[in-house]
């Protein structure tokens, strides 16, 4: 199984959940430490004999084409948090972990051209984010052990990358704000919008994206939306028997905004056909340059991973694990407790 994490996601939410943590010389440390603590938890509970953690490049120039406005309205990242995205990716690097970024390139759209490829290949993936935008690449049915799609063993799943089997891998979908910790499959996503993996991108042109600066339809919100869909299945042909949609308000709203959302469609679909060769031997976690993650650890003041480093113990750390399966098959990520570094006590997961 492939783990992907988005990184600046996951980096931010470090960010905002730990605010006053500082090394010994008092540089902020809170998002680099909350980070490593939910990757490995991530880890420990998913086991993925995969992991690739992707980090945002720019944006996307075919989308600030189409509209300039495009994510304008975001705040720029706090000056604390720059500097510490630049340690996380050095601490990756010593714990064997591949990391990506290409400039111009949106982490969303590198993570669905690798999870495509990657389930295309046979290969289970889970995608670790909250960004709604993921929802499009869940695939109908989601079991994220990696046993339930046949692969038993390193040389089995190495075989099946080798030789691409009919049997495609599952996507699935962990989104950390989600308390019941459930790997989202199909079922997952009809809950949250009322409409199948598949809809999601034209659910989302209806609506429009407040977070990326997407406008939709004015006054179709989340239920409209998925009323509409679910009795015309496509944007396509909701325009293409608009005349049968009752409430004149409502028809008027679309028929005035049928370019915006042509333009939505094209906006929120993930570019899935980038360059990205998947090498999957690329992913497996390089065994880690004990003395770089030593001298990270001092410098950051993190006694608490350095005392496990030391005491060979990282390997059994953090104490996570998959306790049981829902009926969907899908793990549920039960996180016993532990002692954090210095007076933190932050629920990162």
């Amino acid at each position: 199984m492939l783990l992907i994490v988005d990184g600046h996601a996951y980096a931010y939410r470090a960010f905002y959940a730990i605010r006053s943590l500082r090394s010994p010389t008092g540089e902020a440390t809170n998002a680099i430490f909350g980070f490593i603590k939910m990757l490995g938890k991530l880890r420990a509970a998913l086991a993925p004999r995969f992991v690739l953690v992707v980090w945002d490049g720019g944006l996307s120039e075919a989308r600030l084409a189409a509209l300039p406005e495009y994510k304008a309205q975001r705040p720029a990242m706090p000056a604390e948090l720059g500097a510490q995205i630049d340690e996380i990716v050095g601490y990756l690097g010593a714990a064997g972990v591949a990391s990506y970024c290409r400039d111009g390139v949106e982490a969303d759209d590198y993570i669905a051209c690798v999870a495509r490829r990657a389930a295309r290949a046979g290969l289970d993936v889970v995608i670790a984010s909250a960004d709604k935008d993921f929802m499009q690449l869940v695939t109908r049915e989601c079991g994220v052990r990696s046993a339930e799609c046949g692969v038993e063993s390193a040389e089995s799943e190495n075989s099946a990358l080798r030789t691409p089997s009919s049997a495609l891998g599952k996507v699935g979908l962990f989104n950390p704000n989600d308390k019941s910790e459930t790997v989202w499959g199909a079922a997952e996503v009809r809950a949250k919008a009322g409409v199948n993996p598949e809809q999601i991108v034209d659910w989302l042109a209806l609506i429009g994206d407040s977070v990326d600066n997407i406008p939709g339809v004015p006054g179709v919100g989340p239920k409209t939306a998925t009323d509409l869909l679910n009795e015309f299945g496509t944007v396509e042909e909701l325009y293409r028997r608009l005349g049968e949609v009752k409430s004149e308000r409502l028809r008027g709203a679309l028929a005035s905004s049928e370019a915006v959302v042509r333009r939505n469609v094209e906006l929120v679909r993930l570019q899935d056909d980038l360059e990205c060769d998947f090498v999957a031997d690329e992913l497996v976690p390089r065994a880690a340059d004990v003395d770089g993650l030593r001298e990270r650890f001092e410098r950051w003041g993190f006694r608490g991973m350095l005392a496990e480093l030391e005491a060979g113990s990282k390997d059994q750390k953090p104490k996570a694990k998959v306790q049981s399966l829902k009926s969907n098959g899908s793990p549920t990520l039960d996180f016993g407790p532990e002692t954090l570094d210095s007076t933190v006590q932050a629920v990162l997961l």
